[in-house]
């Protein structure tokens, strides 16, 4: 089955409109945490978020969207499914080609919309303008639409594991021959309808998250999006340390790397990390929340091992879930614990984008993937005393780190738990 590679990434989150802003924002230790400013909500004076500060009005003329339907969920996707094809140096033909794959994920969809729908259709018969937004396939329909594309598209929703499994599915397909390359990621933005459900599980704080510290709140919600383009191994065979690669790794791609047809298909395609690892269970422990000793997470991150044939040794550094919340982050770091004794450094970005939802698995994706390339560790923001009878720390300053072997974790409601696992590209 063919290797997967990442070629290309964009993203769109309360800490940057780009890729470079947001590694910038990561390495300075930078939070976009802040009181509302976009957000017609009551509570935009009272609890953090972390938003995009880009007004939807702003995006539209961004990328001439005129279409009144059209909602800032796809609008953040549109932004960083833009930047990720143009890194990859996509064309309109290989976006076009039916071995070219979306899978997206989101979980607020066109929910954003709620309130705009509601008040169309009170009174009235003729429909909404919002409707065919409403649902989550809207968004990826829409970039299918905009790009022309012919392969298969879907969408994934999974809860806050969402777009960690669009990357899998997608990286599944490629290795079985489906797909030749595979666009994966997911969008969020923030809205009413999930501030209200999050709020009445009392899980929103009203400060700056403090993930796996004794005395955290709870998450701050934020929106945003990430995708990222996967290619099989004629991508990898383009560039130039493909021989010392497929050595390391017991393979014999000579053949593809001396083919001129493989080699003009990717030609000078940048590799950021390789996926190696993934795996995805579920614990159907409760539906908010993971059982005490945290067997979903445990499961996730011992299968990514497998697929990755790797031991927990191996991993260098972890991109945790870590959202601050009492049960999520007991319960991961009790299943760090349990499957590497003494865990691997670890971090939470979450405390610099917020909680992003269907989107914080590719965000974070995104993240891992800079680490590796950059070798670079970003500082966990907030934290100050260790969790009682745990007693792990995340690290706190950013620094160089020698890293090989990158593991992201993406835990969703009703115990949906994924874990990937990049690796560099030597």
């Amino acid at each position: 089955m063919s290797r997967v590679f990442i070629t290309g990434m964009g993203i769109i989150s309360a800490v940057g409109n780009s890729l470079a802003e947001n590694r910038s924002a990561l390495k300075a230790g930078k939070a976009g945490i802040i009181l509302s400013r976009h957000l017609p909500t009551r509570y935009a004076g009272i609890l953090p978020f972390g938003e995009v500060l880009i007004a939807t009005d702003e995006l539209k003329e961004k990328f001439e969207v005129t279409d009144p339907g059209i909602t800032r969920t796809t609008l953040l996707a549109l932004h960083a499914f833009t930047e990720a094809i143009a890194d990859a140096g996509l064309t309109d033909r290989e976006l076009r080609d039916p071995t070219t794959v979306l899978v997206g994920a989101t979980t607020v969809g066109g929910m954003c919309l709620t309130d705009e729908l509601y008040r169309d259709t009170i009174g009235s018969c003729e429909g909404s303008a919002y409707l065919s937004s409403y649902d989550c396939a809207s968004v990826h329909m829409y970039l299918q639409d905009r790009y022309h594309m012919q392969g298969f598209a879907t969408t994934i929703n999974t809860a806050c594991s969402s777009s960690a499994n669009a990357i899998q599915f997608g990286a599944r397909l490629i290795r079985n021959g489906l797909a030749s390359r595979a666009i994966v990621g997911g969008t969020d933005s923030l809205a009413k309808f999930t501030i209200n459900g999050f709020n009445a599980l009392q899980i929103l704080s009203t400060g700056h998250c403090r993930p796996f510290d004794r005395d955290r709140s709870g998450l701050n919600l934020g929106e945003g999006a990430a995708f990222l383009v996967l290619e099989g191994e004629d991508a990898r065979a383009s560039d130039p340390r493909s021989a010392s690669a497929a050595v390391g790794h017991g393979r014999n791609l000579d053949a593809r790397a001396s083919d001129p047809r493989s080699a003009s298909a990717a030609a000078g395609k940048k590799i950021y990390a390789e996926l190696t690892g993934y795996c995805n269970t579920n614990d159907a422990f409760h539906p908010s929340a993971l059982s005490a000793q945290g067997n979903g997470p445990y499961l996730a991150m011992r299968g990514a091992l497998q697929s990755a044939g790797m031991n927990a040794q191996q991993i260098d550094f972890i991109n945790t879930h870590g959202t601050a919340t009492e049960n999520n982050d007991e319960a991961e770091s009790r299943a760090m614990v349990r499957l590497f004794g003494e865990p691997p450094p670890f971090v939470s970005t979450k405390s610099y984008t917020g909680h992003t939802l269907g989107a914080s698995g590719a965000i974070e994706a995104v993240f891992s993937a800079l680490s590796l390339e950059h070798q670079e560790i970003y500082a966990s923001l907030n934290f100050e005393q260790p969790i009682p009878d745990i007693g792990l720390r995340p690290v706190q300053a950013y620094g160089t780190y020698p890293l090989h072997h990158v593991m992201s974790n993406s835990f969703g409601f009703g115990g949906n738990c994924t874990s990937l696992i990049f690796s560099k590209v030597n």
